[in-house]
């Protein structure tokens, strides 16, 4: 079984969210309810060996526009958030993943070594990640007390805009320059996580503000869950001008499962074949080469190909891709190895 580490997760959204109603995140994790995506048992029988694990603050009554009758929508962006409860929402995510690591139920990693080690115990690697940066004010000193806690990679922005900068909607057919790019105070970001060592992800960001971030930040550019836009044109998809950015400064993207980001229709339907998914690497492969492409599969957070269905079906696209003629040494570069090289740089160390 060919081990993954997947760069992008919301199970921690699932799990506090069962956690106000009660449920033990924990016990949830570590014995499974057959819910959402994620979940120990169902890791190791997927052979999912860890991931970026978001803290992620939802937007209310976000819900995707009904396409119209030729299969077009966009979503409104979410309006921006208050800082104060982002910031209560975001702490309670990390408590909820530092009592996974205290229980045993994960380790959360910090270091490329740490990973490694996990996965070699056969024990989830987990790394904590915040998508969009609300919680975290103009003055930064929170992003400090985070990094304790142990985040080590972050999307300034979700879809929506914040102080530091703008995201893309929902939209299909759509482009990702959609607005403005970083501020000044998004600016002031990616020089602090590029002091601390903490990889910045720009799956959710505009165009423009890609473009800032390439041009401020000493690490290779990453889009964690994101695909091909020449292949879906969802906003959020990468043009083939990123993906020469990114191959450029030996960064990576992470194919995401979402099937609105695989379909040529951009539609949410779960009868999505492989074949999709396949399409999508194959191009990204072409476009970047083997060592800038990866898994991005946004568990627990969008409608995924049924095929695959949960963190148990991940070997199905495995399969796929070597029926697709990808050989061991190129499947491992995918499955891991291309992320724990990136995360390595991402954060001062020695893969």
């Amino acid at each position: 079984m060919q081990a993954v580490f997947d760069g992008h997760n919301d199970v921690l959204l699932r799990l506090w969210s069962n956690a106000k109603n009660g449920a033990d995140p924990v016990h949830e994790f570590v014995n499974g309810t057959g819910e959402g995506h994620i979940d120990g048992p169902r890791a190791k029988r997927g052979g999912l060996a860890g991931g970026l694990s978001a803290i992620y603050i939802p937007s209310a009554h976000l819900v995707l526009k009904t396409p119209d009758a030729n299969g077009h929508y966009n979503t409104p962006l979410s309006e921006p958030l208050q800082r104060q409860p982002s910031l209560d929402i975001a702490l309670e995510f990390a408590a909820i993943a530092l009592r996974l690591d205290r229980a045993g139920a994960w380790k959360l990693c910090r270091s490329v070594a740490e990973i490694r080690a996990a996965m070699e115990k056969g024990v989830f690697a987990a790394v904590l990640h915040m998508e969009g940066c609300e919680a975290i004010g103009a003055d930064l000193s929170a992003l400090e007390i985070f990094y304790a806690a142990g985040l080590r990679s972050l999307g300034p922005v979700w879809s929506r805009h914040n102080i530091f900068g703008h995201g893309v909607p929902f939209a299909f057919p759509m482009g990702p320059d959609t607005g403005p790019g970083l501020t000044d105070a998004g600016f002031a970001l990616v020089r602090e996580c590029n002091r601390l060592g903490i990889l910045i992800d720009l799956a959710h960001i505009t165009e423009k503000g890609f473009w800032d971030v390439a041009k401020t930040t000493d690490q290779p550019l990453i889009a964690s869950h994101s695909n091909a836009h020449s292949l879906t044109t969802v906003a959020r998809n990468l043009t083939d001008r990123q993906m020469d950015a990114i191959r450029d400064s030996k960064g990576l993207a992470g194919l995401n499962y979402a099937t609105t980001m695989l379909r040529p229709d951009g539609q949410e339907n779960a009868k999505t074949p492989l074949s999709d998914m396949v399409r999508h690497v194959d191009y990204m492969v072409e476009r970047m080469g083997i060592d800038c492409v990866a898994l991005g599969s946004d568990f627990d957070g969008a409608t995924i190909p049924q095929e695959i269905g949960d963190a148990a079906g991940n070997q199905s696209l495995i399969a796929a891709l070597r029926a697709a003629g990808y050989g061991d040494a190129e499947i491992t570069k995918l499955c891991r190895e291309n992320w724990l090289r990136v995360l390595a740089q991402a954060w001062h160390e020695a893969a």
